[in-house]
């Protein structure tokens, strides 16, 4: 197959639940609604240092973006904004430093003209900063420039951001700005005593009815006697939230004796606590795709929960239940979850198809970065030759029948992304292991690991990112299913090929059927802004996939592209081709909702 177009959309239909304060909210790219306020269309003329389109977003004024092709090209004002048009002209133009601004308005039955005469703004002439903490960094101002109010406004709050993540809650922060009109100029003081570092304090709670508080204080990030910091609270914001057993949760740090501050959470319990969501999508590789999942909340108290998801296309289908029980135990204050799930996988590669009925039980252990897991597995998989495949694709015999696995395994995660959705900053680290226990002597012994490493990194309004990945199968007793082995392709592996569909790797442009004793991937990506909220796009993917254990000097498929990428609140929704350098037919198109970093 010489090309892959994947697409998902995914239908958030909350039919038996009710959402979070944090996701309660409507949202939507392309507004065809019809205003029936009365409006006149208007113009500007005269501005120098702002565009057209600066104007129009201040004042409210309705016009066509660049993607709204089906809408009129005319920019028009509410009528009802009329009266204070001048006010709101001359309002915008001081926060922007020109205190002499001049505007001549004129308006007909259908139309209204505005020259602007801007003059000459005010511009810093000198700026001041004492402080026993350096926020040299955070006063953006430069002498001679413009005077923004609303930059001063913004500054003076990233100093205070700055003092409340750094744990210094008792600051005491003077800032002015002294115009002199006359002169044009402005001077600027910042005063700033940090104070003594405050300390998180007792940690109460309210509001539960059926969840035990060692639930909520297991998510809690914001700890007793650890360092006060902004950045603690919004994680426990978070961890609290992603419990999915709450309707609302308010944490107060208004409290404060002497440098330590009390965190009072109160929560609301789900009162719906049923959530259904169901996607339809479309992959030339497989065809119309469904999927549905439907969740139980706070599943007889103690913000356990219970999920059934299914998903069905023309080679692969997936029946899975799943259970989280939050804060089983605790060891020295450190809370351990328990979880599970069992169900029943079909999957068709390119030679051979896998049904699995398979079961998982785990304990985890999580924090503000860090992920611990490890359970015990078991796979019950029957591997079956496909009737029209290519042998010549084959770089060993595959054996059919039945395998059944069983296998303790363990994950670790750090993360230290600044985002999970969109990250800007930070890197990412995974490692995991999974061993087949030898029960009998026709048991598949092995040990697979794999180990992922993600770097991001911005300057400016570039964003970059390197995501490497690597895994090595080694057998110990009797043959591993195939399925088991490492395959590539899809939007975290190469984004030419579709899921799975790339096999042991024969050159730069032709693959097996087989799967892989040893694989590693390495994805380069820069997004940059386009205009607004639309980023684009290169990207590099380069895939290697051998047939021995520990052989990293194999051939590799190397795939670059283009994308652009559309930010929504629930993360960037990107569109991706991608092509192998060597053989441009093989192509692929890739639509998701998250970074791939």
């Amino acid at each position: 197959m010489h090309n892959s177009i994947v697409f998902l959309l995914l239908l958030f239909l909350p039919l038996f639940g009710e959402e979070s304060n944090e996701t309660n909210r409507s949202y939507s790219l392309f507004d065809f609604s019809k205003d029936d306020f009365p409006s006149h269309e208007i113009h500007f003329k005269g501005q120098k240092h702002f565009e057209e389109q600066d104007l129009q977003d201040a004042l409210g004024v309705d016009y066509r973006r660049f993607f709204q092709f089906w809408k009129e090209d005319r920019s028009a004002i509410k009528d009802k904004l009329l009266p204070t048009l001048e006010e709101s002209m001359q309002s915008f133009y001081v926060s922007e430093g020109f205190y002499k601004a001049k505007f001549e308005i004129k308006t007909t039955d259908t139309a209204v003209s505005v020259t602007i005469q801007e003059n000459e703004p005010v511009v810093v002439d000198d700026i001041n900063i004492s402080s026993d903490f350096d926020i040299a960094p955070l006063v953006t101002f430069k002498k001679g420039a413009i005077f923004r109010s609303k930059e001063f406004v913004t500054i003076k709050s990233n100093i205070i951001e700055k003092m409340l993540k750094s744990g210094y809650c008792s600051y005491d922060l003077d800032s002015k700005a002294f115009v002199d009109i006359e002169k044009n100029e402005v001077d600027i003081h910042f005063v700033l005593r940090k104070g003594g570092v405050c300390t998180f304090g007792k940690v109460n709670t309210a509001g539960l009815q059926t969840i035990d508080e060692k639930v909520v204080l297991s998510r809690v990030r914001a700890v007793e006697g650890e360092r006060f910091s902004t950045e603690r609270v919004k994680e426990s914001y978070d961890s609290l939230y992603g419990l999915d057993a709450f309707d609302s949760v308010n944490i107060n740090i208004d409290r404060k004796f002497y440098n330590v501050v009390p965190v009072d959470i109160v929560v609301s319990e789900v009162e719906k606590p049923y959530d259904f969501r169901a996607g339809v999508g479309y992959d030339t590789n497989v065809g119309p795709r469904v999927q549905a999942e439907i969740a139980r909340k706070n599943f007889m108290g103690n913000a356990q929960k219970v999920t059934f998801r299914a998903t069905y296309s023309a080679i692969e289908q997936l029946a899975e239940i799943s259970y989280v029980m939050p804060a089983l135990f605790d060891v020295s204050g450190y809370y351990i979850d328990l979880g599970g799930k069992a169900g029943y996988s079909y999957f068709e590669y390119d030679g051979f198809t896998e049904n699995n009925g398979y079961a998982k039980l785990f304990l985890s252990y999580a924090n503000e970065q860090l992920r611990l897991i490890a359970g015990l597995g078991a796979e019950d998989i029957t591997i079956e030759l496909l009737d029209n495949f290519d042998e010549s694709l084959l770089t060993q015999a595959i054996k059919e029948g039945d395998f059944l696995l069983v296998y303790p395994y363990a994950q670790c995660i750090y993360d230290a992304r600044d985002s999970k959705l969109n990250p800007k900053y930070g890197y990412y680290i995974a490692a995991s292991i999974e061993y087949g226990l030898p029960y009998d002597d026709e048991a598949s012994s092995y040990t697979k690991s794999t180990l992922e490493g993600r770097v991001i990194h911005s300057f400016g309004d570039l964003t970059l990112a390197a995501v490497t990945k690597a895994g090595v199968i080694e057998e110990a007793e009797n043959e591993l299913p195939e399925s088991k082995l490492f395959f590539g392709g899809g939007s975290f592996s190469n984004r030419a090929y579709g899921y799975n569909q790339i096999g042991v790797i024969l050159s730069r442009t032709e693959y097996g059927i087989n799967g892989a004793y040893t694989m590693a991937n390495l994805s380069l990506e820069a997004d940059y802004p386009i205009v607004g909220d639309l980023y684009g796009a290169v990207f590099t993917d380069n895939t290697m996939l051998s047939p021995e254990s520990h052989d990293f000097g194999g051939e590799v498929i190397t795939a670059a592209g283009l994308g652009v990428r559309y930010m929504t609140p629930i993360g960037p929704f990107k569109l991706d081709v991608g092509m192998n350098v060597e053989d441009t037919t093989q192509y692929g198109i890739v639509f998701q909702i998250g970074q791939s970093f």
